[in-house]
């Protein structure tokens, strides 16, 4: 029996899914995930237990934890788990992205840099300690400027700034937020990219890259923050602009070094071109990976673990005529109750699926502090316009309930 080594931060949808697949394809899976030390196989899965943000210690551990076991493929599902996962296939001599790539797609000065190297158009950047001081890194800022953390994704702590003020606030409050994260020690400040964004899903077999999907993002994302909602593909862009889009991420690919599985990049495009602004060593993250489904309905996770395993998979295309997700953004801070209009939403002609991830209770972060969305609606069919409208009459047809958090009172 094939054995896959999966790498990936916690349970959810992504995991089930390729569980699902390895039951089909007779593939026996093995996970390796930052659940806790120290119960002893809380879930009665096996997993080996590892600490994904602190790679030097969980190498070792990861590498004890397998020792004398062999297996055929690897694969990673998120960011820090794909550094972990490089790692480890490099020590057993598997296919996957070198370490050096993966850490790369992990720090974004460490990117831009590649790019430049590499002739790819990129905006003024510069790096700047967290204990640095605010106002003299404000001098050096090419305004209007975004700051950003090195290594975090989905937007998160992305804050356009236009003045020094700005700056500031933006320096504080992206400080504050990395405070939690101890080997975060810089933030990132570029000058701002105008133009309409974009996110390619793709795939690499031994350092050759091929595009799975383009996808618009049709809502303006020019700040402060830069929270994303809609996906959808196929690209409306012309001919030309896609062509120039996939041969820049196909520069970038080469650029970082990625050499065989799934990556997911985000690009801006202007009248200058197209402006590479990070591509990732994993696919798509979360449930947005359910707007695409390949030959007779296969699901992304499947495709991966497929090429994983050493199946031929260019002949694989997109199953549906146009698809998207609408990643339905928290509105304002506060205590999670309960949704309405979920059932007229899913009425709606050409809707897949409503999904509602919050859970009641929970305390809502919006972004830029925020990691999560309040739930996921999904549409098919027609064309590229189509769904963009089918996702918008869906939300629409929404309510959220949240209360306001009561502060913690102090005891004494």
């Amino acid at each position: 029996m094939a054995r896959l080594l999966l790498f990936a931060a916690t349970t959810g949808y992504q995991i089930r899914v390729f569980a699902e697949a390895a039951l089909r394809l007779g593939v026996d899976l093995t996970l390796a995930t930052d659940r806790c030390h120290v119960m002893e196989d809380p879930w009665g899965d096996h997993a080996i237990p590892v600490r994904f943000g602190d790679v030097p210690a969980s190498l070792p551990a990861c590498m004890e934890a397998l020792r004398g076991r062999q297996f055929d493929a690897v694969a990673a599902v998120g960011d820090a788990p794909a550094v972990l996962a490089a790692e480890v296939a490099d020590a057993f001599g598997i296919p996957f992205h070198p370490p050096a790539a993966a850490r790369a797609c992990h720090d974004k000065y460490l990117a831009r840099q590649l790019f430049e190297a590499a002739g790819l158009p990129v905006p003024q950047f510069f790096r700047v300690p967290l204990e640095g001081d605010p106002d003299t890194a404000a001098r050096r800022a090419p305004f209007p400027c975004v700051l950003k953390p090195l290594g975090l994704s989905a937007s998160r702590g992305v804050i356009r700034a236009n003045d020094p003020d700005e700056f500031r606030a933006a320096f504080a409050r992206i400080k504050k937020l990395l405070a939690s994260e101890p080997r975060s020690q810089y933030l990132q400040v570029e000058a701002y990219i105008p133009g309409r964004e974009f996110a390619v899903e793709g795939i690499v077999t031994r350092g050759a890259a091929r595009i799975l999907a383009i996808f618009d993002k049709p809502d303006a994302l020019e700040g402060p923050f830069f929270e994303e909602t809609i996906y959808v593909t196929p690209s409306r862009e012309a001919a030309v602009v896609q062509r120039e889009m996939r041969e820049s991420v196909e520069r970038a690919v080469r650029a970082l070094g990625l050499y065989h599985g799934p990556f997911h990049a985000e690009l801006r495009f202007n009248e200058r071109g197209v402006w590479m602004l990070e591509v990732a060593a994993r696919p798509i993250g979360g449930l947005c990976s359910k707007a695409l489904r390949f030959g007779d309905g296969m699901p992304l996770e499947e495709l991966a673990l497929r090429h994983a395993m050493g199946d031929v998979v260019d002949g694989l295309r997109l199953a549906d005529a146009a698809s998207g997700v609408m990643m339905i953004p928290i509105p304002r801070g506060g205590v999670y109750e309960d949704a309405a209009g979920v059932e007229d939403a899913r009425a709606i002609e050409g809707v897949d699926d409503v999904i509602v991830t919050a859970k009641v209770g929970q305390a809502l972060v919006p972004l830029p502090e925020g990691a999560s969305y309040l739930g996921f609606i999904f549409a098919r069919g027609g064309e590229p316009a189509k769904v963009e409208r089918t996702l918008r009459r869906a939300h629409a047809k929404l309510t959220f309930r949240i209360a306001t958090a009561l502060p913690t009172l102090g005891g004494g």
